[in-house]
């Protein structure tokens, strides 16, 4: 009886979806919370007061911590981040830097293979364009269940860009930590040395050429969207697993009352990805010769 019930269920809930998918006009709104884990044993983390510690991630929150719309047809979609209040001192510092470093609106386009993202860096305003991103999808053959849609499993190696602050990590975190674990007092020698030769934070970075990343779609939904970059799977995605950073959906609405005209950006200097890229490794490096040094002097607060 109780299957009986449920084959009733999952049949009327296909039925609906694909009655919803056939319409002229569909349409789809995905909501999405995007967050991303910091490692702070890797930036100092383990000699701070735990007052300290936790001030930085109730200042870094609303970077590491965002919710997004998707609003989707058959080939097109739009990305957006939903506005929250800046908490008091996050508009200056640290936190109007991060801000240049967040991405802005983006608009994919499966039939012409066009992705399209609005980027405010530094007061300035760009149009970054360029085709969708190459993503070899390898089917698992898990499944799993988020809200009422099956899903399955899908991977994929994703070469990562030199500036994604998401995958940003400490030169040589892993081996200090380590060294740490073994001999606390041999690593704050090193630690001493260390501050001699580069006092720069920004030298201390590196980003990993490529990431792998865990996708779980619904076919039950069978378009080739999902949030941010992530595209060309059977199904939208639910789920994206890469690096640091999980992206999950928590509400889909199909064919809402009042539907949103999905509007291909047009503001800011037209640039492609390449291109954008270049501009913020070069503004980058402007900043590595201003701030040079002030960092091993921050460094020694909050004890």
């Amino acid at each position: 009886m109780r299957l009986s019930k449920s084959l009733t269920f999952i049949c009327l809930t296909l039925f609906s979806l694909t009655f919803a998918f056939a319409q002229q006009d569909f349409q789809g709104k995905a909501y999405y919370s995007s967050k991303t884990s910091v490692d702070m044993d890797q930036w100092g983390g383990r000699e701070m007061s735990p007052e300290r510690k936790k001030m930085i991630m109730d200042r870094m929150k609303s970077f590491l911590e965002k919710t997004y719309t998707l609003t989707f047809n058959k080939t097109e979609s739009t990305y957006k981040e939903e506005e929250q209040l800046e908490a008091p001192g996050q508009g200056r510092g640290f936190g109007g830097m991060m801000s240049s470093f967040t991405a802005g609106e983006q608009y994919k386009n499966v039939k012409d293979n066009q992705m399209l993202q609005e980027q405010e860096f530094f007061g300035k305003q760009f149009l970054i364009k360029d085709s969708l991103p190459k993503l070899e999808w390898e089917m698992t053959g898990e499944t799993k269940q988020i809200g009422q849609y099956m899903c399955m499993k899908a991977t994929t190696m994703k070469a990562v860009d030199k500036n994604d602050w998401t995958s940003m990590r400490r030169r040589g975190g892993d081996k200090e930590k380590k060294e740490d674990d073994a001999d606390k007092e041999g690593v704050e020698k090193t630690a001493d040395t260390t501050k001699t030769v580069s006092t720069n934070l920004l030298d201390e970075i590196e980003v990993p050429k490529e990431i792998e990343v865990t996708a779980w779609y619904t076919m039950q939904i069978p378009v080739n969207q999902g949030p941010g970059e992530y595209w060309g799977l059977p199904g939208l995605i639910l789920e994206v697993n890469a690096d640091k950073t999980t992206i999950l959906c928590s509400k889909i609405v199909l064919n809402p009352e009042e539907k949103e005209e999905i509007k291909v950006p047009s503001k800011g200097k037209e640039v492609t990805r390449e291109e954008y890229s270049d501009i913020v490794t070069k503004k980058t490096e402007e900043m590595r010769e201003m701030y040079g040094g002030r960092s091993g002097r921050g460094g020694k607060r909050g004890r």
